[in-house]
């Protein structure tokens, strides 16, 4: 008899370790990746880097596109795309919003002193779980939106001299 309450309760274990794995797969970020472009931003709220204040949505509306881009001191494509970061800092329809992911603040500081600093607004996510509400699973990696909060494209990978240049497009229109 406990041999079979035993076996039971093992069967039970495993299809409720299996129903919550496959739960687990069924969940969408806020943002799907699949399903990004065309989508409005509702919800967003980011540690800012230097004080304590949050950044939400409606410090997005600030000009009439904003480009959140997702970097790090450690990461090599980060630094490569950095020069061309600061060539769209020059754009005037144009916001950077720069998002620190999984990095040391002072690693980060450093980063950008010797580098320079593209962004006009710095928020931390120094655990990841902000970014992976946008799909963000790996840096760099930039969401260019419009002053509706309207994702209009998703950049995976460094910025290119091509997304500079269709960025800069979308922005002088």
């Amino acid at each position: 008899m406990q041999k079979k309450i035993i076996k039971l309760s093992i069967i039970l274990l495993i299809i409720f370790i299996i129903g919550v794995f496959f739960i687990g797969l069924n969940k969408n970020s806020i943002y799907d990746t699949k399903n990004l472009v065309g989508q409005k931003i509702t919800k967003i709220e980011l540690e800012h880097f230097s004080d304590n204040r949050i950044i939400t949505a409606g410090d997005l509306r600030k000009n009439n596109f904003t480009l959140i881009n997702f970097w790090a001191s450690w990461c090599g494509p980060c630094r490569a795309e950095h020069p061309i970061l600061l060539k769209l800092n020059e754009e005037k329809n144009l916001e950077l919003l720069g998002v620190n992911f999984k990095d040391k603040k002072n690693n980060a500081l450093e980063f950008l002193k010797d580098l320079g600093d593209p962004y006009d607004d710095l928020a931390r996510d120094e655990l990841g779980k902000h970014s992976i509400n946008f799909g963000i699973y790996g840096i760099p990696e930039s969401i260019l939106i419009n002053k509706d909060l309207v994702i209009i494209k998703k950049f995976i990978g460094p910025i290119s001299k091509n997304d500079y240049n269709y960025i800069k497009n979308i922005v002088r229109q």
